[in-house]
């Protein structure tokens, strides 16, 4: 059984902002980085946009349209101000639940071993 379906996407906001830290992006680009460098994580365009929606919504992101040479427009979107606060708040929860989850794998090793 897998994870609570809210508990799979509740990070999806804190890896957007982050990879919207280090360069603008529209959010085929986004979906294809949640999949190529977190194995384990499991989205869908659908959340992406709703999540770049929020965010859009909350101020932490700003979006445009991108005109390419060939194919459509693309709608882009930059971290701002708001969203590099946000970023940090994210930080320090991520933060505080791997503290709890690492004393749970020391308190289930330290009782069954780390194989069980």
């Amino acid at each position: 059984m897998g994870p609570h379906k809210g508990q799979q996407f509740r990070h999806t906001p804190a890896f957007i902002l982050l990879f919207l830290a280090q360069s603008d992006a529209y959010g085929g680009t986004l979906l294809t980085r949640l999949e190529n460098e977190l194995p384990a994580y499991r989205s869908d365009s659908a959340i992406i946009y709703r999540t770049l929606q929020s965010l859009e919504e909350e101020g932490a992101v700003a979006s445009y349209w991108e005109h390419e040479s060939s194919g459509p427009p693309k709608k882009w979107y930059r971290i701002t101000a708001a969203g590099h606060q946000r970023l940090r708040e994210l930080r320090d929860d991520i933060r505080a639940r791997q503290q709890n989850l690492a004393y749970f794998l020391q308190t289930y090793e330290t009782m069954f071993g780390r194989e069980s």
